[in-house]
């Protein structure tokens, strides 16, 4: 990450915040090996540098009524920048779609999606993929069963990453 750099310290820090954003500072610097107020200034240094983007709280779908977890693979037919640019906006607005990445090679966008039922996905793709004259293609595959799900990225130093 250019103008930023990592070391062990920040690593640590962020491991912890990765798997529990809601731990005091006090506990955050027990657990990294530094004191409180080295703590606090790393994570507000994580924080203004955008390496820490928002802390969030993950919900059990099962606890908070059905879901079903669609997803997407859209390919268009057109893949100029400004093309695909349009479509990642017009997706990435939909309070339903909780994932969206560009991919290759295969299709141009795999996209997640939580919808409560079928009803509701037939509505989203009505509504996304019908209208548009730039999809060539949509593919939906349905989740039976989710055998994991973490929002934490492993941490660690790569060289030619951290500056």
């Amino acid at each position: 990450m250019p103008g930023i750099y990592l070391d062990e310290l920040d690593l640590r820090i962020l491991a912890i915040l990765q798997k529990d954003s809601s731990v005091s500072n006090v506990a955050l610097a027990a657990r990294a090996h530094a004191s409180p107020p080295t703590c606090l200034r790393r994570v507000s240094k994580l924080k203004e540098a955008g390496v820490i983007q928002r802390e969030v709280a993950i919900l059990d779908y099962a606890k908070i009524g059905p879901t079903l977890t669609a997803i997407i693979e859209v390919s268009l037919d057109r893949q100029a920048a400004e093309d695909l640019d349009a479509f990642e906006t017009y997706i990435c607005a939909q309070a339903v779609v909780t994932q969206c990445y560009r991919v290759s090679p295969g299709p141009d966008f795999l996209v997640v999606a939580e919808v409560v039922d079928m009803l509701e996905y037939d509505e989203l793709a009505r509504r996304l993929f019908k209208t548009s004259s730039n999809i060539r293609n949509v593919r939906t595959f349905f989740s039976t069963h989710r055998a994991k799900f973490e929002a934490n990225a492993p941490v660690r130093i790569v060289a030619d990453r951290v500056r």
